[in-house]
C-alpha cells in the first residue's frame, strides 16, 4: 500500500487485514515444516546407520528447506480486495480475520510470466478437444452442404420428367433381370448348383479370413486382378478384413455375371441389356465407394476429421447446378485450358459458315501440297477439336505437316431453333455445302474425305446419295471407328428400344434437342469404373479436384443434338438398322451402299464400346469397292488419336475384312506403334500429284474468322 493511512477506503483497510492474515498463516506453515524436520533429524541420529544408497522402494529424501532465508511473506503476490471477481484463493481464517472472507490474487509480472509459460505448454499438448471441434464443425458444414446438394437436385427444369425418365430406367432394369430370374426358376437343379457354387466359395474365403486373423499365411481364394485400379491400395491385400471385402465382392459381381451370361433362350437384345445392368448394380455396390468399407477413405476420413466429405459435397452442388439438375460429373479441371492456346491451336480460317456448320481451311506448313484436298467430317455429338487437341496429339497438325490440304466441319451447338435440322439438312448444309466450298477454295473436283464416328455413318449415307446422284467428288474415304451396320452394335443398343425411343422423342419435343450432359451420361454409363465412380469417389468423398487432363476436358465440353436429327438416326440405324438394308431414305433417296464403289480404309479400335471393332467390320462388308480393315489398339478416342511420335499401343493388318472378325484377327499381323503412316501411304499413292501449298480461301473466298472458329465455343 502507498496510499496515507487517513485515506485508506474501507475494501483497502479489508485487504490489509486480510494480507496480515495470509502473512501469518504462511509464517505458521513454515514454522511447522521446520519444527517436523528437527524431530527428523533428531531420530535419525540415534537410529542405525543407513546403508550408502537407500533401498529400490525407498522414497526420494526431501532436500533441507532453508527456512531461515524464507522473507515473512510471500514475496510474488500482493493481495487487493476485489467484491466484483470470483475469488481465487481462500485462505483458514486467523482468530482476528472474518472466516468467510475470500481473497482475489492480483498476479505480479513474475507470476503473470509463469502463467503465460504454462499456457504455451498446454497449447503445446495434442489438441485432442481441437480434434472434436474441428470434426462437430465439418458434420455441421456438411448438413449445410446436403441442403446445397438437395436444392441442386431439385433445380431441373421439369422435376416431373426426371423423376419418370429415373423410374422408366430402374423399371426397365427390373423387368429385364425379372427375365434372367424367370429363366432360373425354371431350372431349380442348376440354379441350386449356382447357388451352392456361390455359397461354396464365400466360405472358402471366410475360411482363408480366420486364418490370417489367427496369424497364418493363406492365400487368398480370389486373386487381385492388377488391372482393377479399385482396389490397388495395399491394405485391400494386407489387411485381413478388407481383403476378405474384396475377395466376397469379387466372387459375387462374376458370380451374378455368369448368371446371365448362362441364362439360355435369351433375345440378344435382353441379354444385352441384364449383362448391362448387372454390370451397373455391381459397379456401383462395390466396397471402394463408400467410406466405412474402403481402407483408404476411411483414413482419409478421419486424417481431416470429415473435411474430405464437406469439400466433396460443395462439389457435388456445383456439378449439380452446372447440369442443371442433371449430375454433370467434372473428370478434368476445366480451368486449365483454352480454346485456340491451350487447344485447337492448328492455325487457320473460318471461310464458310452457314446455319449448320463452320467450314474451317488450316494454314499449310510447307512450299507444296498434295492436290487433291482432304475433308474431314467430325462426329456432331461432341466438338471437332478431339482431332487436334494439343500440339502432340493433333491429327490436324500432324496431317498439315505431311503436305495435305485439310478441311474440317465444325458442327453448330444447336437449341430450340434449330430442332427441325434432320439428317437430310446435315448432309445437304455439311458434307455437300463443304465440298461445294472446296471446290471454289482449291479449283480441284475431286477430295478425299474422312469419317469420324457417327460423322462417318453420315458419310457413308452421303456417299449412297451422291453414287446414286452420279456424282463422283469423293474419290476416297476413310473412316474412323465408324458403324453403318448396327446388327452388332454392342452396348450402345441397350438405349434404345421402341419404348425408350418414344419416351426420348417426347422429351426432345419438349426442348427441341437433346441435352448435352445426358448424352455425356450415356457415353461414361458404357464404363461405369472408370468414367462415373472413380470420379464420383475422389470428387465427391475424398473431396479432390480432378487433375487437368485436355482429352476429358474435351469429353465434359459436351454438344446438344437436334430432335429431328437424333430421332432419325436412332431409329433408322440403331432400332431398324435400315442402312445395310438397303431401306434408308434421304431426300426421296433410297441408299445402297453397294454402289460405293470408291477406295476404302476402314480402321476400328480394338477396345471400342462405342463401335466396337466387330461391328465396324460387319459393317465394312457393305461396301461395293476394295477395303483395307484396320485394327488400332485401344479405344474410341486413344486407338485413332495416336501420334506416331508417342509410339504407344499398335495395330493389326490382315487384307479386307472377309469371313468372320474373330478368324481375320487371328491370322491378321501385329506392328508396333501409330497406324497414321500407313494410312497417309495409302491416301497420298491414290493422288500423288503436288502444287504450290494454298492459303485459305484460295484467294476466293474471304475468311469469316481465325480457327477454331466461333460455334465451338458457344456451351451446352
Amino acid at each position: 500500500m502507498t496510499a496515507d493511512r487517513d485515506t485508506e477506503t474501507a475494501p483497502e483497510r479489508a485487504n490489509e487485514m486480510d494480507a496480515k492474515a495470509a502473512a501469518l498463516a504462511y509464517r505458521g506453515k513454515m514454522s511447522s515444516k521446520r519444527n517436523a524436520k528437527d524431530k527428523s533429524n533428531r531420530s535419525q541420529k540415534h537410529a542405525p546407520k543407513a546403508p550408502l544408497a537407500p533401498p529400490l522402494d525407498a522414497a526420494a529424501p526431501v532436500p533441507p528447506v532453508q527456512a531461515e532465508k524464507q522473507p515473512p511473506v510471500a514475496p510474488a503476490v500482493q493481495v487487493e480486495a476485489r467484491p466484483s471477481v470470483a475469488p481465487a484463493v481462500q485462505v483458514e481464517a486467523a482468530p482476528s480475520v472474518a472466516p468467510s472472507r475470500e481473497l482475489v490474487v492480483r498476479e505480479t509480472p513474475r507470476a503473470s510470466e509463469r502463467e503465460r509459460f504454462h499456457r504455451k505448454a498446454k497449447a503445446a499438448e495434442p489438441p485432442l478437444t481441437g480434434e472434436f471441434d474441428t470434426a462437430a464443425e465439418n458434420l455441421a458444414k456438411l448438413v449445410d452442404q446436403g441442403r446445397r446438394v438437395m436444392a441442386a437436385a431439385m433445380s431441373a427444369p421439369d422435376l416431373a420428367e426426371t423423376r419418370s425418365e429415373l423410374a422408366a430406367n430402374v423399371a426397365d432394369a427390373t423387368k429385364t433381370l425379372g427375365v434372367v430370374a424367370e429363366y432360373w426358376m425354371t431350372q431349380p437343379e442348376r440354379a441350386t448348383m449356382a447357388q451352392a457354387d456361390l455359397i461354396s466359395g464365400l466360405t472358402d474365403i471366410w475360411s482363408q479370413t480366420l486364418h490370417r486373423f489367427s496369424g497364418e499365411e493363406a492365400p487368398p481364394i480370389v486373386p487381385p486382378d492388377p488391372s482393377d485400379k479399385r482396389f490397388s491400395a495395399p491394405d485391400w491385400s494386407n489387411n485381413p478384413f478388407f481383403d476378405c471385402l474384396r475377395q466376397s465382392y469379387t466372387l459375387a459381381t462374376r458370380w451374378a455375371s455368369d448368371m446371365v451370361e448362362h441364362a439360355e433362350g435369351l433375345d440378344p437384345q435382353t441379354k444385352a441389356k441384364a449383362s448391362f445392368y448387372t454390370r451397373l448394380i455391381s459397379s456401383a455396390m462395390s466396397p471402394s465407394n463408400f467410406v466405412a468399407t474402403n481402407p483408404e477413405l476411411l483414413r482419409a476420413t478421419l486424417e481431416a476429421r470429415g473435411g474430405n466429405l464437406v469439400r466433396g459435397m460443395e462439389m457435388l452442388a456445383e456439378d449439380l447446378l452446372a447440369g442443371g439438375g442433371t449430375l454433370k460429373i467434372r473428370q478434368s479441371d476445366d480451368s486449365k485450358f483454352q480454346l485456340g492456346v491451350d487447344m485447337a491451336t492448328t492455325p487457320g480460317k473460318v471461310i464458310l459458315r452457314n446455319e449448320l456448320m463452320e467450314l474451317i481451311q488450316y494454314a499449310p506448313t510447307t512450299s507444296e501440297v498434295y492436290a487433291r484436298p482432304l475433308l474431314i467430317v467430325p462426329p456432331w455429338i461432341n466438338k471437332f477439336y478431339v482431332l487436334d487437341l494439343n500440339r502432340e496429339k493433333s491429327f490436324v497438325r500432324w496431317a498439315v505437316a505431311q503436305g495435305l490440304t485439310v478441311f474440317i466441319i465444325s458442327w453448330v451447338n444447336p437449341d430450340e431453333n434449330q430442332a427441325d435440322l434432320g439428317f437430310e439438312a446435315y448432309m445437304h448444309e455439311g458434307v455437300l455445302a463443304a465440298l461445294d466450298t472446296i471446290e471454289r477454295a482449291t479449283g480441284e473436283s475431286k477430295v478425299a474425305a474422312v469419317g469420324y464416328c457417327v460423322g462417318g455413318t453420315l458419310l457413308a449415307s452421303t456417299l449412297a446419295y451422291l453414287a446414286a446422284k452420279h456424282d463422283k467428288r469423293i474419290d476416297s474415304v476413310t473412316f474412323f471407328a465408324t458403324q453403318v451396320d448396327f446388327s452388332e452394335a454392342g452396348d450402345m443398343q441397350i438405349f434404345v428400344d421402341k419404348t425408350k425411343l418414344a419416351a426420348l422423342e417426347d422429351a426432345m419435343a419438349k426442348t427441341g434437342y437433346l441435352d448435352g450432359v445426358k448424352m455425356a451420361n450415356t457415353f461414361n454409363m458404357l464404363r461405369p469404373n472408370e468414367l462415373v465412380w472413380n470420379y464420383i469417389v475422389n470428387n465427391y468423398v475424398k473431396g479432390v479436384d480432378p487433375a487437368a487432363f485436355d482429352l476429358l476436358a474435351w469429353n465434359a465440353d459436351s454438344t446438344r443434338i437436334p430432335r429431328a436429327n437424333h430421332s432419325f438416326y436412332l431409329r433408322n440405324c440403331y432400332l431398324e438398322n435400315n442402312l445395310t438394308r438397303g431401306e434408308m431414305v434421304i431426300d426421296g433417296v433410297k441408299l445402297d451402299l453397294k454402289k460405293v464403289t470408291v477406295p476404302v480404309y476402314e480402321i476400328a479400335a480394338k477396345e471400342d464400346h462405342i463401335a466396337p471393332a466387330r461391328s465396324v467390320f460387319i459393317g465394312a462388308k457393305y461396301f461395293g469397292g476394295p477395303v483395307k480393315y484396320v485394327l488400332g489398339g485401344a479405344g474410341h478416342i486413344a486407338g485413332i488419336i495416336n501420334p506416331p511420335e508417342k509410339d504407344k499401343y499398335q495395330y493389326w493388318m490382315g487384307g479386307p475384312p472377309v469371313g468372320s472378325y474373330d478368324d481375320w484377327l487371328k491370322s491378321a499381323t501385329e506392328f508396333k506403334g501409330s497406324w497414321w503412316p500407313d494410312w497417309l501411304a495409302w491416301l497420298t499413292q491414290q493422288a500423288p500429284r503436288k502444287v504450290l501449298a494454298r492459303e485459305p480461301g484460295g484467294g476466293v473466298l474471304k475468311p469469316v474468322g481465325d480457327a477454331p472458329g466461333e460455334y465451338v465455343r458457344v456451351k451446352a
